[in-house]
């Protein structure tokens, strides 16, 4: 009797105490906190293994990436889990953020390849769940585009769709913020200078305290021109750390 049971034990065990994608995750925070990128990099993959759509799992195991500059290795992952996971669309747009994250680190030209690549799995996750997110990502890397490759105006167009999306919201979340700035920088960039002032000051109306839109606002001309230039230079890191949106989900 007491043998059969420690057999038992033996096939239970390893069930009962498997770890978890939360498991793995906490493991990864607590690695980061000790600046151990190799265990916390680890981790973050394990718990993105079990749970490929977990836009906080991906988005904290990029910035543990952008600390440890592993950027390769952040998307051969991503390449490999969405094989896997073809309609997770988290992780295609993470595997997108994974190329933008890598931008600043790269030279010009390799820039706009990084760039491109990004766009294609923003696209990809945009056509498995059209999520306000990723058509304000989308439509936000547009706007870093020069004006010669024509594409702000697909720009506007995701980012009206993201706009109405929030209209549509019962409740006015913090990050709504992004779509009233990049939809204004979208009109100002197709020439519609009325149209970008009118959403800047509705999205101020909004978010009163943003200085952001305080900023645009209070330019015209060259000024703005410059001003927009510089929050647009592909050279700076773009923040896509997406707190933000997973803690107000």
């Amino acid at each position: 009797m007491i043998r059969l049971l420690s057999l038992l034990l033996l096939v239970v065990a390893p069930a009962a105490f498997a770890a978890t994608a939360e498991d793995h995750y906490q493991s990864a925070r607590k690695a980061l906190t000790a600046r151990n990128y190799p265990v916390a990099l680890d981790a973050f993959e394990a718990a993105l293994n079990m749970e490929p759509d977990n836009i906080r799992y991906a988005s904290e195991y990029r910035q543990a990436v952008i600390g440890a500059a592993q950027y390769d290795r952040c998307i051969a992952f991503f390449e490999k889990l969405v094989a896997v996971h073809p309609m997770a669309s988290s992780a295609f747009l993470n595997f997108g953020f994974a190329y933008v994250d890598k931008i600043p680190a790269a030279g010009s030209i390799t820039q706009v390849i990084l760039a491109n690549t990004a766009l294609t799995y923003f696209s990809k996750s945009i056509e498995i769940k059209p999520s306000w997110i990723a058509l304000y990502t989308r439509g936000n890397s547009y706007l870093y585009w020069p004006k010669i490759f024509g594409r702000a105006s697909l720009g506007v167009s995701d980012l009206e769709k993201a706009y109405q999306m929030q209209k549509m919201d019962r409740v006015k979340r913090s990050y709504h913020v992004r779509v009233y700035i990049s939809l204004g920088d979208g009109y100002w960039k197709t020439d519609d200078i009325d149209k970008a002032r009118a959403i800047w000051q509705e999205g101020l109306a909004q978010f009163p305290d943003n200085e952001q839109l305080k900023a645009r606002l209070a330019r015209e001309g060259d000024a703005l021109a410059e001003y927009i230039d510089s929050v647009l230079d592909p050279n700076k890191r773009v923040d896509t750390n997406l707190q933000e949106i997973w803690t107000n989900l």
